[in-house]
């Protein structure tokens, strides 16, 4: 490391510039776009809507790294330019990292736990987890502090640095493997995501200085030293069996599905258009035309389609409190029937998302009965599953029965108004 740029640059530096440029950890970034096209207001509210569960990654740290790619990187440049020496050379380390990094990415989300007759011991490995996650978060703030002014590194500085990195991601991908598959499939996909998530970061972080190594510390880099961060704290806050992972992935689906159904009443209560609180656009004309509108044919099937959402939102949250109650794993029969149910649950919020697009003006009715249909053959899916499941105690055996009903109901009622369309 160079002489006195470590003590001089301490950590604080970078939390004083990121607190200055707003950043939080853990905050939420997300932008929405909203235009004016049909039914852009059902898809900017649901964007927003799936990104609080799936996407983390936020809109500065994508355009850094657009960036980042269409201005070529520096050193690169150097090595073409006649007479060019040192700097090239000294951020070879980085380069090659960038590759070791790449590669350790891809296994990671390609690869396998690897078999072992060992006792997974559940409390080692997420000890063992944390530890490496909190050495990658010191290794990115060292390596992000080191290219934080001139002069770059030595080369020999440089290689130290991309070793600490190199061994710390991948020290955190060789503990992720310990995670066998007995342990849940739903566990451990977001354990992997939680992993890739960090390996990535350190990607972007790695591409940014490579991209602009002569510049002073760029905002571009300390949004992506503060991603990597971010990733790493996520480590305390994952579910640490396949009981609160299932549990976890269920609360994001039914949060989705809930909006959806909010999204849809305030649709269909806004003086009979549901485009009202968009503004006006000279190209889709007047807000006099008839195909924003429903005509008394649409209104009578938006009833039953609309009790087909209601349903999924209460399959899921009935759902949900079985397996909060009743839901154990403990054996490996009871971890696959929470896999199978997360699985299938986890096909709902796509298949509301289609009939509700659907039943916007103008309405096709024949798509809003495949749609339907669709919903309706996973809502019953999800029943049978959770039926013949250990979540499914007695006292839940009730709703799941309502709830076959109510969805075979309304589908009927669908059938019987766009019978014509056949």
């Amino acid at each position: 490391m160079r002489s006195g740029t470590a003590a001089h640059f301490s950590s604080r530096l970078i939390f004083a510039n990121f607190w200055a440029l707003g950043f939080r950890p853990r905050a939420a970034l997300l932008t929405c776009c909203c235009n004016t096209a049909p039914r852009a207001l059902w898809s900017s509210r649901r964007a927003r809507a799936v990104s609080s569960c799936v996407a983390r990654e936020p809109a500065q740290i994508a355009r850094a790294s657009a960036a980042a790619a269409a201005a070529g990187t520096v050193t690169e440049r150097m090595e073409r330019e006649p007479g060019a020496v040192g700097p090239a050379r000294a951020l070879e380390p980085l380069r090659h990292l960038r590759e070791a990094l790449r590669a350790a990415l891809s296994r990671i989300r390609e690869g396998e736990s690897r078999e072992s007759s060992e006792t997974f011991e559940q409390q080692r490995f997420w000890d063992t987890l944390g530890q490496t996650f909190k050495a990658t978060s010191q290794e990115a703030t060292k390596l992000s502090l080191a290219f934080s002014r001139p002069p770059l590194p030595s080369a020999e500085d440089c290689q130290k640095l991309s070793d600490g990195v190199q061994n710390a991601v991948l020290a955190a991908a060789a503990v992720y493997y310990w995670l066998p598959k007995d342990q849940g499939t739903t566990l451990r996909k977001m354990v992997r995501d939680a992993t890739a998530e960090v390996v990535a970061g350190m990607i972007q972080l790695t591409d940014m200085i490579l991209s602009t190594p002569l510049q002073s510390l760029s905002q571009e880099q300390l949004i992506s030293t503060g991603s990597i961060w971010e990733a790493c704290e996520q480590i305390s806050h994952l579910p640490q069996d396949n009981q609160a992972a299932v549990l976890s992935a269920m609360s994001a689906y039914l949060g989705v599905v809930r909006d959806a159904v909010e999204e849809m009443e305030q649709a269909q209560g806004e003086d009979q258009d549901p485009y009202s609180d968009i503004m006006e656009d000279e190209e889709l004309g007047s807000r006099g035309n008839r195909d924003t509108y429903w005509s008394e044919a649409d209104r009578k099937i938006l009833g039953p389609c609309m009790g087909l959402m209601k349903a999924s939102k209460a399959c899921l949250k009935k759902l949900l409190g079985a397996v909060k109650v009743h839901g154990k794993a403990d054996t490996p029969e009871q971890v696959a029937q929470l896999d199978d149910l997360a699985d299938i649950t986890n096909e709902i919020s796509p298949s509301v998302d289609e009939l509700a697009l659907s039943m916007y003006p103008p309405m096709n009715q024949l798509a809003v009965r495949l749609n339907a249909a669709k919903l309706a053959s996973v809502l019953k899916k999800v029943l049978e599953i959770t039926k013949a499941s250990h979540v499914c105690a007695p006292s839940e055996e009730g709703w799941v029965q309502f709830l076959t009903v109510a969805v075979d109901h309304n589908m009927d009622k669908i059938k019987d108004f766009t019978q014509s369309e056949l």
